[in-house]
């Protein structure tokens, strides 16, 4: 008897071919139009004497001046270790925080933005 299970068990399993799925293709996604920058972010801005201690004193844009911002605050190791949001200023930076030894990075751009014309 085990013998005729052995047989019936290996004869199923050669009947029940293996099924294969095949997915759905997907249509293909439309290119997305390349988004143009705004030209007020791209004028060249002159930094005042306490941001260009900072940045450097020749005109830029504004993302310019932030990028550069933030590349002196890295380098000079001035971000808050527990809240990376907090930036801790050195004397050069008080000078473009009014006075503030910490200030978040959202009021960094509003008080930095107040040097620029």
């Amino acid at each position: 008897m085990a013998a005729k299970k052995k047989a019936a068990k290996k004869t199923a399993k050669k009947a029940a071919p293996k099924k294969t799925v095949k997915k759905a293709a997907k249509p293909a996604a439309k290119k997305a139009a390349k988004r143009k920058p705004n030209a007020a972010f791209m004028t060249p801005m002159q930094p005042s004497a306490a941001l260009g201690a900072v940045v450097g004193t020749g005109a830029m844009p504004r993302s310019e001046v932030t990028k550069k911002i933030w590349a002196y605050i890295k380098k000079n190791g001035l971000q808050d270790t527990k809240n990376k949001r907090n930036i801790n200023a050195d004397e050069k930076l008080k000078a473009v925080f009014g006075g503030k030894s910490m200030v978040n990075m959202f009021e960094m751009t509003k008080l930095v933005n107040k040097h620029l014309k």
